[in-house]
């Protein structure tokens, strides 16, 4: 009896595994060539279950061994994905048959999650629209200037903080990602409610809106575990239903947008901030909007700031600090500006600071946020590649972008390793293969808050370099690793920077 349970066990792993191994032919059964490596269960996800590498890593990999096709096939554990490595082809994905690749991959359960599952990022259809619509007012130029207001009183904040540090060595040690969280949730909470986020007072730190950031995004075993199962393995987390916002912080953030809104609507007085421009778009249009749409979108507007324009900024910090000359010319632009402005910090001298935008771009093309996107197919299509491959897409086929692997490719940047801010000179930076440099995406779901995102790191950086002095400590890990498990990038060990007052 044991021997007939032990060869039925026997034969139904060697039947699942021929069954796994037969999915890993999908490719080849359809003329494209598949990356190397394909274990069957796992695909080419083996070294990023095991947190050897992280997910963007693996795909870098993959681009890098396939740099002379257009395109190559891969496996996400068991689902077939097909990367794009041309220009050309990403151009038609992201731009040129937008309505045949309108989807973003990632799926979010609308019962799980039903705040972020009207992220623009997720969702789609009217939803899509409504949440671009609204978030393109509210970031558009004039609205810009009214919450840069709320931006500076921010940038006040950061540098009592600093000054408050230096006052007792005259150099303080700083980890860049902590600093600039700090500095991001703070202009959240300002610019997107109007409240103190206490992120600058560290008595409060229990009550911080960093707090809640952390608990979102931070590398942990809850996080790891929902990164795995909501973006690379959905079908999982239809058992596990673990939800990317916490069931407390859902709640925290409908509460709080509920009862400000009912004071925007009740009161005159104008206020610098997103929730107060969107009391102003209801009288406009009308009608009360819907207060889980609303929700979701001031949600959009705190991750992002929590998340990705903090990991943006600690990396331009890293370079900064690793390059003196670079910093000074810097220093010098925004000085000169400042000084035609009368020392203050306004929209039009920001749009003057060119070269801040070189160092801004060098440094997202070295270091992505979004250092891969992966689209879904949502109509049959045929993608032609200059090598003459011809691959008819099917429905629910995921094309991811190597974003990383297009910024460092040496077909299309001179040394991509070097950190080099005159790519992006004016006179330059026409030349540049523009869908091989995609650090806010590109087509119509570019990233909606791209000119927000901007405007707070110019304002951040403009406050730092008029006062204080970056040096690279020896406490960061050169060169930079990143963490395998962490949702954004970011350096193990930390970023950390010198301060010194000029």
């Amino acid at each position: 009896m044991a021997i007939v349970l032990i060869s039925l066990i026997l034969a139904a792993f060697i039947a699942l595994y021929f069954y796994l191994a037969q999915n890993n032919k999908y490719w080849q059964n359809r003329g494209v060539f598949c990356a190397d490596g394909a274990l069957p269960g796992v695909g080419h996800m083996l070294s990023v279950i095991s947190m050897k590498i992280n997910f963007h890593e693996c795909c870098s990999k993959i681009y890098h061994n396939n740099r002379g096709r257009s395109m190559v096939g891969f496996y996400n554990f068991m689902s077939p994905s097909l990367m794009v490595l041309e220009p050309e082809l990403v151009k038609t994905v992201l731009q040129t048959n937008f309505t045949s690749f309108h989807r973003n991959a990632q799926k979010i359960d609308p019962d799980t999650d039903p705040l972020l599952s009207k992220h623009p990022f997720f969702s789609y259809g009217d939803k899509w629209l409504v949440g671009r619509k609204r978030l393109t007012y509210s970031f558009s130029s004039k609205k810009l200037k009214i919450l840069l207001e709320s931006v500076k009183s921010v940038c006040v904040m950061l540098e009592d903080y600093l000054d408050n540090k230096l006052s007792k060595t005259g150099k303080v040690q700083l980890e860049l990602k902590d600093l600039f969280s700090k500095y991001t949730t703070q202009v959240a909470a300002a610019a997107g409610f109007g409240v103190d986020g206490f992120c600058f007072d560290e008595e409060k730190a229990d009550v911080s809106f960093r707090k809640i950031g952390k608990k979102i995004l931070e590398p942990s075993i809850r996080n790891t575990m929902m990164l795995i199962s909501v973006i690379f393995v959905p079908l999982l987390n239809k058992i596990l239903k673990i939800s990317i916002i916490p069931k407390d912080i859902d709640n925290f953030f409908r509460t709080l947008v509920k009862d400000l809104m009912e004071e925007r609507r009740k009161e005159e007085i104008p206020r610098n901030d997103f929730l107060d421009l969107m009391a102003k778009l209801e009288r406009i249009e009308g009608d009360k909007f819907d207060l889980e749409m609303l929700t979701s979108n001031v949600i959009t507007f705190f991750i992002d700031s929590y998340g990705t324009s903090s990991t943006a900024m600690s990396f331009i910090g890293f370079q900064l600090a690793s390059h003196p000359k670079v910093q000074e010319k810097l220093r010098k632009e925004v000085m000169t500006v400042l000084d035609k402005y009368d020392g203050a910090i306004t929209y039009e001298g920001l749009k003057e600071m060119t070269y801040m935008d070189q160092v801004i771009n060098e440094s997202l093309r070295l270091q992505p946020v979004l250092p891969s996107m992966i689209k879904s197919c949502t109509e049959e299509f045929e993608l032609r590649g200059s090598d003459g491959l011809v691959c008819r897409v099917q429905p629910e086929t995921e094309i991811l972008i190597p974003v990383q692997g297009l910024h460092k490719d040496s077909r299309y940047w001179k040394n991509p390793e070097v950190f080099d801010p005159e790519r992006f000179s004016p006179d330059r930076k026409h030349s540049i293969e523009k869908f091989a440099f995609l650090p806010f995406s590109e087509g119509p779901r570019a990233c909606v808050g791209m000119r927000m995102a901007l405007l707070l790191m110019k304002v951040g950086f403009a406050a730092i370099l008029r006062k204080y002095n970056l040096e690279l400590s020896s406490k960061t890990q050169i060169p930079l690793k990143l963490i395998p498990e962490s949702v954004l990038p970011a350096a193990k060990g930390g970023v950390w920077v010198f301060f010194r007052q000029l």
